[in-house]
């Protein structure tokens, strides 16, 4: 499906970035993971399908990163065909117990990253013909939730973010799409279960009960759809925000 393609991929070292990651090289990519833990990184990059993978370790809380990562990628493997902003945090708070930190922390990974890079690779893609983005946003981004005004803002932002881009650009054949998980059975689960006070277990429980098949969804769920929607079977297909979570939203 994406062979001869390169793809980019944050928040490759770990839950649905690393399982996305596996998929796309399963699948012909090329596969250039971004992360910040470095033999995380060489460990996924040494058991990918395929050739051609590489690594490069970015934290992309930092701007100045993340505005470098795409020179770093375009010298090291040329085209960028497919990129997927996968990397994402969950700090939690109502706004009041939403101290700068968090707000900031929470903006600059899971939205400004996004809009750096995307702001970056667009034209690239335009100047070679079109490609195709995939932005992890979430149900939250969707729907509202406690205790998670920084999060909630911040997916709904990435929401609105990837419709006003797949507008702008779908006359320059780059497609630009969302995929909205809900609750998945990923480390994260854990650090939001504390969040809300419960053990890991009653969390899973708790956010399975949440969908209409009474279920979690795993990493390879929402893998499947980004390869979807990067691919050439979703061509007729921009600026849609995905939902991945079961029936939750239903």
């Amino acid at each position: 499906m994406l062979k001869n393609k390169t793809a980019l991929i944050t928040g490759a070292t770990s839950g649905i970035g690393e399982k996305t990651a596996e998929l796309l090289a399963q699948n012909g990519a090329a596969v250039v993971a971004v992360g910040r833990n470095a033999s995380k990184g060489k460990e996924l990059v040494d058991r990918l399908a395929g050739s051609g993978h590489s690594f490069i370790s970015v934290d992309l809380s930092d701007k100045n990163e993340v505005q470098s990562l795409v020179d770093k990628v375009m010298e090291a493997v040329g085209d960028i065909d497919v990129l997927v902003n996968s990397a994402g945090v969950a700090l939690h708070g109502t706004v009041t117990e939403t101290d700068d930190r968090i707000w900031d922390t929470t903006m600059a990974v899971n939205l400004n990253a996004v809009f750096y890079l995307c702001r970056a690779v667009i034209p690239k893609m335009v100047a070679n013909g079109g490609g195709s983005i995939v932005n992890v946003a979430s149900t939250w981004g969707l729907v509202g939730a406690e205790n998670s005004a920084a999060y909630c803002a911040s997916k709904g932002a990435l929401v609105q973010l990837t419709r006003s881009m797949a507008i702008d650009h779908a006359k320059d054949n780059v497609r630009i799409n969302a995929v909205c998980p809900g609750a998945v059975d990923t480390p994260m689960l854990a650090a939001e279960s504390a969040a809300f006070g419960l053990s890991v277990s009653d969390g899973k429980t708790l956010w399975a009960a949440d969908a209409a098949n009474k279920k979690l969804a795993t990493p390879e769920d929402i893998a499947n759809a980004i390869l979807f929607l990067a691919s050439e079977n979703a061509m007729h297909i921009h600026g849609i925000a995905l939902p991945v979570d079961g029936g939750s939203i239903a």
